[in-house]
């Protein structure tokens, strides 16, 4: 998502926190710009489109080429790409075996347990922090990459959900 949009959608995008990089929030924010898409062209393959090249340049392009159907349009190659490799991304995730994918449980990534911290103030020194609470730098940035910087500005006083490891 483009900054601009993130904020459109209620992310926070500055140089110490980049809430598109918040895989719960992203992903909040994108299932309603998508929504929104859908509303406004009437199908999901624009509405995908358009979350790449964004609304305003594939609004253009349908009255440009006065069509509504995204398989009859002419885009650039990466938006005249991008609905067929998630097309594609879906049919492989759908049939893993069919495509040469043999996963076994022990071969996927175990999801992280962690628990929530809540913070309202700006934290100077994420190292620190990430001590008191079990974890090293590395751990806590893993968890957490929507902080893009060492340390948790809190000028527009908000609280902040940061995840700490549940050990056990």
């Amino acid at each position: 998502i483009m900054k601009a949009t993130a904020r459109e959608y209620g992310l926070e995008v500055n140089s110490g926190v980049d809430e598109r990089y918040h895989l719960e929030k992203s992903t909040e924010a994108a299932c309603q710009y998508l929504l929104k898409a859908y509303e406004k062209y009437g199908n999901w393959t624009l509405a995908a489109a358009s979350y790449n090249a964004g609304m305003n340049k594939i609004s253009q392009e349908t009255v440009n080429q006065n069509e509504s159907l995204y398989y009859h349009m002419n885009f650039g190659i990466e938006t005249g790409r991008y609905v067929y490799r998630i097309l594609a991304l879906k049919q492989i995730m759908n049939h893993p075996k069919e495509y040469g994918f043999h996963l076994r449980k022990e071969d996927l990534y175990r999801p992280y347990l962690t628990t929530e911290v809540q913070v309202n103030s700006t934290i100077e020194d994420l190292s620190v922090f990430a001590k008191k609470h079990g974890m090293n730098y590395k751990e806590l940035k893993i968890y957490n990459p929507w902080m893009r910087q060492s340390y948790l500005p809190d000028e527009s006083r908000r609280v902040y959900s940061i995840k700490v490891p549940v050990r056990s």
